[in-house]
């Protein structure tokens, strides 16, 4: 097998983070359940933006911070993921490009808008999105380059990529792909309400190998076997993938292989002022310590680190060189 060009080439929802602060009583007042992340049409966008208080922007997406986050790590990663031509869309695509990331999907010339999430980050860290798809749905099989694809160690599928029709087939197609190259695939459960909505189907792809490695938080483990009990569920986990990674906020994670279970504490870190992107940095960590052979708990170490420096600050992209970080905490040569 040729020596892998990316370490990680990422597929998902290309949407731009609008980031604001707000009290809970705020989220009351807007019909929304806290923590969680909704999908809006336009009109409701349009809504939210005109009621939230002044906001950052930035480039965002689940698998898209992913793998800016690899890049920071030393990494090379790949995206592809839709937008528009439109203002946003540009925007994104000169983030994530300056970010040290290949990404050359080309941007839809008509249609929907460029998608955007609107964050709403109250004090306690939590944040509780709002999510206007747009372009990002329009992502189609023709949008996935089978070259890239061969030439990436792991391809990474985020969870809520599996709403659109067409972007579910570019998914399934990106993974064929892979395995025919001998490259390995892993999944992000992205959200509990996504499990809800494709749980069967999620199962499916874990129990036909479609996917070998997967990422789930607490919330989406037990909504994947509809258990309140977490050793009951880590147990039909284990017979159902060969890798797993649960996430477990301040618990750290547990990373379940074949060669046994390894439990990893968390980072610890001064104060938590937003939890945006922590999963998704922790995926940038292990994966590109995967990527590059280590053991398990040093996949899982880099994984915490980079969620520890994501949660410091606003927005899911990282403000200090992650690769640095690791350095100094002998994680990385």
């Amino acid at each position: 097998m040729a020596a892998a060009r990316y370490d990680v080439l990422g597929i998902g929802n290309a949407i731009v983070d609008v980031i604001a602060r707000a009290e809970e009583d705020f989220l009351l007042r807007q019909g929304m359940t806290k923590g969680t992340m909704a999908l809006i049409d336009e009109a409701r966008a349009e809504a939210i933006y005109d009621a939230m208080g002044p906001a950052v922007e930035t480039s965002g997406g689940s698998a898209a911070n992913t793998i800016v986050g690899l890049a920071s790590l030393g990494g090379r990663g790949a995206f592809i993921g839709k937008v528009k031509d439109d203002l946003l869309g540009r925007a994104f695509t000169h983030d994530i490009r300056s970010a040290g990331v290949v990404f050359a999907t080309p941007p839809a010339s008509d249609g929907p808008s460029t998608g955007r999430c609107y964050v709403l980050v109250t004090p306690d860290g939590e944040r509780t999105m709002n999510t206007y798809l747009g372009a990002a749905q329009d992502l189609h099989p023709a949008d996935i380059d089978p070259q890239m694809i061969a030439d990436s160690a792991i391809t990474y599928l985020e969870g809520y990529l599996w709403d659109p029709k067409h972007a579910k087939e570019a998914f399934v197609k990106a993974a064929k792909i892979a395995h025919e190259a001998g490259r390995k695939v892993a999944l992000s459960l992205s959200d509990a309400f996504c499990v809800d909505r494709w749980r069967d189907e999620f199962l499916q792809l874990m129990r036909s190998r479609t996917v070998d490695l997967i990422f789930a938080n607490e919330a989406e483990l037990h909504s994947l076997y509809q258990t309140a009990d977490f050793d009951t569920a880590v147990a039909s986990l284990r017979k159902d993938i060969a890798v797993a990674v649960v996430t477990r906020s301040a618990k750290g994670c547990l990373v379940i292989g074949p060669d046994g279970d390894e439990a990893v504490p968390a980072f610890p870190v001064a104060r938590v002022v937003d939890t945006t992107g922590a999963g998704d940095l922790f995926a940038a960590g292990f994966l590109c310590g995967l990527a590059r052979g280590a053991d398990h708990r040093t996949c899982g170490r880099l994984g915490a680190l980079a969620a520890g420096e994501v949660i410091q600050h606003l927005g899911a992209r990282p403000e200090t060189s992650l690769n640095a970080l690791a350095r100094e905490n002998g994680l990385l040569d």
